[in-house]
């Protein structure tokens, strides 16, 4: 009997409600079917409970969350980067390489880790579904493949990266994939959107998981519907339904990112007919 494929699921939640991880589960359920293989998923509540998965998963997914990447004193966040060390570590020295794909907080946390730039809080919150920009790195990620230039992402974030420390990107072997949206009125550095941190890891600042039926759904809440309008107003909101309900947006965007991530992490373990 062939051995169910492992991934681990690192929630980044803190116990906060949310829809990332609803729409992880929904993907990794849809790409188990299209793969026609087995996956035992495990999910670790990082932050919350300080879990941590080992080595020995075949992929791994470190989510989105709330508050702020910048240094702290919580007991989780020492564990947290000792795991992204030891990973880094694996793949330097051993033959069979682990995934991972960094999600928002994830993505900032293991920015800063790693020196790659100035992690820091934006003057205010970039928040809705918006255009991101490929770079000519980008434009060649087998993981982006087939994205138009621009494309929609769910953006949503209190803090960015800027002011990319490139020696020690390139000393890593990564490149910058993505930038925010061109804002030729505003005086500030652009946020860098998406990073392949080594031939294994794959960062996004954006949220590649989110799903537009699913999100328009629950943005049609009453409730939902209400917060928006009180944080950012009615013309905000109304884009964001209009867009959220355009196929060519996020859900294309979804049914693109995190299933190739998948798909070449997985590549060794599944049938070559499945990834064809």
């Amino acid at each position: 009997m062939t051995k169910p494929i492992r991934i681990a699921i690192l929630d980044m939640y803190n116990n906060v409600a949310n829809e990332g991880m609803r729409c992880i589960r929904q993907l990794l359920q849809r790409s188990a079917t299209e793969l026609g293989a087995e996956f035992q998923v495990d999910t670790f509540n990082v932050r919350a409970e300080n879990q941590l998965p080992g080595l020995d998963y075949d992929a791994y997914i470190s989510s989105g969350g709330p508050g702020s990447p910048l240094e702290s004193d919580e007991p989780w966040e020492a564990r947290y980067f000792a795991f992204i060390d030891a990973l880094l570590l694996h793949n330097h020295n051993q033959p069979v390489k682990k995934h991972l794909l960094l999600i928002c907080h994830s993505f900032q946390l293991v920015s800063r880790h790693l020196g790659l730039g100035e992690v820091g809080k934006r003057k205010s919150t970039s928040f809705g579904v918006l255009p991101v920009h490929l770079t000519a790195a980008g434009e060649a990620e087998p993981v982006f493949a087939g994205l138009p230039e621009p494309f929609y992402a769910v953006d949503s974030r209190d803090y960015q990266l800027t002011e990319l420390h490139t020696e020690r990107l390139a000393q890593l072997g990564g490149k910058v994939l993505c930038l925010e949206k061109e804002r030729p009125h505003v005086p500030l550095a652009r946020a860098i959107m998406a990073i392949r941190f080594t031939p294994e890891i794959l960062g996004t600042q954006f949220h590649p998981e989110a799903d537009g039926e699913g999100m328009l759904r629950y943005m049609l809440t009453e409730e939902r519907k209400q917060q928006v309008i009180t944080a950012y107003g009615e013309a905000k909101y109304g884009e964001m339904v209009r867009l959220l309900a355009d196929q060519g947006t996020i859900e294309y965007t979804e049914s693109i990112i995190l299933p190739t991530f998948l798909r070449r992490a997985l590549a060794r373990l599944v049938p070559a007919a499945a990834l064809a």
